[in-house]
């Protein structure tokens, strides 16, 4: 089946969470959108990601950034029908405003990341790409952004 569709229906997706990455789970991460532009990842203000000072924790934020990112990742894997090892090598946060309502964080490099996994495939090289997903909140303004390198590598047997 068709990983993009998967992940976009909300009782597969709580299975791949609670199977892959419960935290994503436990905290009610939503996948609003993938498609060949990007990704649309939300993470609600609730008792499991607030902390105490009555804003988003960091680090909720940082796994619902890295989750829109990751997905686009894992769905050009998946296309490429190559084994491939993909890791977050690095990771830079800004943080602009307190973040007090639901938040979605947006990926819009599904291009750079399908080059790098093509340029992996057709070189044997391992490659990095750095991508951007910026979190906003309900009302439009930009809470956080999130800077994220990844290195895909073709697995040796």
């Amino acid at each position: 089946m068709n990983f993009k569709k998967n992940i976009l229906k909300p009782f597969r997706l709580k299975l791949f969470l609670l199977q892959r990455m419960p935290m994503g789970f436990f905290s009610a991460l939503r996948v609003d959108r993938i498609d060949d532009v990007g990704a649309t990842v939300s993470l609600p203000f609730n008792t499991i990601t607030k902390n105490p000072f009555k804003s988003l924790y960091f680090g909720a934020q940082a796994m619902a950034a890295e989750f829109a990112t990751g997905i686009l990742a894992m769905n050009a894997v998946m296309e490429s029908n190559k084994p491939i090892s993909m890791l977050v090598f690095d990771m830079e946060a800004h943080f602009r405003k307190k973040a007090i309502t639901r938040v979605s964080f947006n990926c819009e490099q599904t291009q750079e990341i399908m080059e790098a996994i093509k340029h992996t495939v057709k070189t044997g090289e391992g490659v990095t790409v750095k991508v951007k997903s910026v979190g906003t909140d309900e009302v439009g303004d930009v809470v956080s952004e999130f800077y994220f390198t990844w290195t895909f590598k073709l697995k040796t047997k």
